[in-house]
């Protein structure tokens, strides 16, 4: 059975910055029966649940990985450590379990993909993938965002 690699809060493991889920049954159907590694790149780069949420400023993750962007929380303070280091074992994870695609968070600042909040903490979104969508797709893990979140 092939594996897929999908963010902890899809499959109702309360990670998100808010302490809550993200569980829709949605994912159930886009899942389709492959066999789940649930991961949060958050809480394995060793940020708390609940936290502050976090928003890229300067760039989507991609600018993260090359050194141009950051990732900072609504209090200011940079995170972007954390994020690159969940992203790191995320691909890890992947790549040891033989994932070939990962269903993603969407609009996250660790697993959104092509949506992302602006880092503004106003709400907008911009385009741009997140810091760990952008770490494996750069290692040719196909990354969808979760449909119904």
């Amino acid at each position: 059975m092939t594996k897929i690699l999908v963010s902890a809060c899809l499959q109702g493991v309360p990670c998100r910055f808010d302490g809550r889920d993200k569980a829709v049954p949605e994912v159930v159907e886009a899942i389709g029966g492959r066999e789940v590694v649930a991961f949060c790149p958050e809480v394995a780069g060793g940020l708390e649940t609940p936290r502050r949420p976090a928003e890229l400023v300067g760039g989507d993750g991609h600018a993260v990985l090359d050194g141009a962007a950051r990732v900072v929380d609504d209090e200011g303070r940079d995170v972007t450590g954390e994020f690159v280091a969940g992203a790191r074992r995320a691909l890890e994870v992947a790549r040891r379990a033989g994932c070939e695609e990962a269903l993603l968070m969407a609009r996250s600042p660790s697993c959104g993909r092509g949506v992302l909040y602006d880092g503004g903490f106003s709400g907008r979104l911009t385009e741009g993938d997140g810091v760990t969508a952008a770490l494996l797709g750069r290692h040719g893990i196909e990354v969808r965002t979760a449909p119904g979140v």
